[in-house]
């Protein structure tokens, strides 16, 4: 939850920002045939949209977390016991 909803307003963001600039019919000329209403077009770019801010947020939590301690082995465990 911690990564999703601050992609969800990113998202949000991203949406508003793209199409105040770009008109959905304008990427029919970008080669696809097909047949959209606006409304799909927004709804598609915004899942996209927030499927690349999770994977981002995602990505950026993983690189973030410190490096785990290799585990004790067996033997290091018995040392410690018998001191």
């Amino acid at each position: 939850m911690w990564i999703i909803w601050p992609a969800f307003l990113v998202a949000g963001l991203m949406e508003v920002l793209v199409f105040a600039f770009v008109d959905p019919h304008d990427l029919r000329g970008l080669g696809s045939d097909w047949d959209w209403s606006k409304e799909a077009i927004y709804t598609v770019s915004f899942f996209v949209f927030w499927g690349l801010a999770i994977l981002s947020s995602g990505l950026t939590s993983l690189l973030s977390m410190p490096p785990s301690e290799p585990a004790p082995s067996p033997e290091a465990k018995g040392q410690a016991t018998e001191k």
